[in-house]
């Protein structure tokens, strides 16, 4: 329910979901790169975080490194807040305090102190979708009054509303070629984006082990404490355990994360160098460590449903995430027949995708999803039969669908109890099998949440 004021003045809803429709109306755009905007109403809420503050950007592995700095330092006694987005199914899960999603009523008054900032003066200032509700989050974790504070960037970093707060430690995860219509063409330009998390004379920690050298540059020209994977920390390991050495200090003999993938070594790197860099803020210890890298858990990323037939979950949703996603496919050894339920954003780099996992797939089942952004199943298929293949290339079967729960409804029908299910391409794709809880697969029957 909605009660409206003057022309001039702020609504009011007794809802999430009343404010979460409002603020989908505020703005022509769903993304309009600036600070400015955003800025201004936060100065005029007086927001402000009084913790130690951990940002972190980059193109993939961002969520899995939030994940693991909640859990450790969770594991530490710290009372943590995250802020991550986009969500898998519902909205409240963009934001955790001491390790448990917030509820929407929580919520709900400090969209109010967001909508009121805006008005303030009858100088009503426009912010989009992501904006405002990234200010209601701050707003809550402000009065939260946590520990510390994990914050992922949605987009970019220079420009992403996220930045308006001073990171004490900045992250940068991997960086390769995504959202080129906003962030540059090629990974020095993305990284330039991406850099604009870093502070001066704090620790910057780029878990790439290959940055643009752009990454570098802004990091020395603005005085930050550059953590370079390869020189100031590293990481090795066998099929037993891991370890990890930076400066001054190392773990040995460590059981790998529970996250799943080879890609999550690279993130854990970063996040120990993360840890090592904030310890005069956040001391943590050495089971501290242990504890939560193997208690950790992330919903979507490289996610293994045991069952008949098995069921993989990823949110993998561009070139390189994909590239990663085929890559820890392929460790996971022999199966009959792969099926995969595909939905993606239209602005993806379909042909290279289909070119890192098209080899792995013996039956695609693509599907719509529900935004304006997403291509349709039909022109998912379209460019799935369009590509280039080489001569005598198998012919794979598609269907078509118009949810991911249908598609994966089709996939259990065909799949025999040893063949595998994979399904990924956006978080809309994953987020589709999840709406009524992780699904279970039994042989030929899916029972939900079960």
């Amino acid at each position: 329910m909605a009660s409206r004021m003057t022309a001039s003045s702020p609504v009011a809803f007794d809802t999430l979901a009343g404010w979460l429709a409002h603020c989908e109306r505020l703005h022509s755009k769903n993304i309009d790169m600036g600070l400015a905007r955003v800025q201004a109403v936060a100065d005029r809420m007086g927001l402000a975080l009084s913790c130690p503050v951990i940002t972190v950007a980059g193109t993939n592995g961002k969520g899995s490194t939030c994940a693991m700095l909640e859990a450790v330092l969770m594991q530490a006694g710290y009372r943590t807040a995250v802020y991550t987005s986009p969500h898998l199914v519902h909205f409240e899960e963009r934001c955790r305090i001491g390790g448990d999603i917030v509820k929407g009523d929580a919520l709900v008054p400090h969209f109010a102190h967001v909508e009121a900032a805006r008005q303030a003066g009858g100088d009503a200032v426009s912010l989009t979708y992501f904006e405002f509700s990234t200010l209601a989050i701050l707003s809550l974790i402000a009065a939260s009054k946590p520990d510390v504070a994990i914050l992922e960037v949605g987009l970019g970093g220079r420009l992403d509303a996220v930045n308006i707060i001073d990171a004490d430690c900045a992250v940068i995860t991997s960086i390769d070629l995504d959202h080129q219509d906003f962030l540059g063409t090629d990974r020095e330009a993305i990284g330039r984006e991406k850099a604009g998390i870093l502070r001066a004379g704090k620790p910057a920690v780029v878990s790439d082990p290959v940055p643009p050298q752009s990454v570098i540059d802004h990091a020395e020209a603005l005085g930050a404490d550059l953590w370079l994977h390869g020189r100031d920390f590293n990481f090795s390991g066998d099929k037993q355990q891991w370890g990890w050495a930076g400066r001054g200090r190392r773990y040995a003999g460590m059981a790998y994360p529970a996250l799943r993938g080879a890609n999550q070594l690279v993130n854990a790197a970063g996040v120990l160098a993360a840890l090592e860099a904030v310890r005069p803020l956040l001391p943590v210890n050495a089971q501290a460590v242990r504890n939560g890298l193997a208690m950790v858990e992330l919903p979507g990323r490289f996610q293994i449903v045991p069952g008949e037939p098995v069921l993989v979950l990823d949110v993998a949703h561009n070139p390189h995430s994909v590239a990663a996603l085929a890559e820890n496919l392929d460790a996971m050894g022999f199966y009959p027949v792969t099926h995969a339920v595909f939905g993606a954003m239209a602005d993806k780099d379909l042909e290279l995708m289909f070119a890192r996992i098209g080899p792995l797939v013996d039956r695609w089942y693509f599907t719509d999803l529900p935004t304006p952004r997403a291509a349709t199943a039909d022109a998912l298929a379209a460019a799935w039969s369009s590509r280039h293949r080489p001569a005598g290339a198998r012919e794979i079967p598609a269907a078509r669908f118009a949810s991911p729960r249908e598609a994966l409804d089709a996939a259990v029908s065909a799949a025999t109890p040893t063949d595998r299910i994979l399904v990924f391409g956006s978080f809309f794709t994953v987020g589709g099998v999840l709406e009524n809880g992780t699904p279970r697969l039994n042989a030929r029957h899916l029972a939900s949440g079960a």
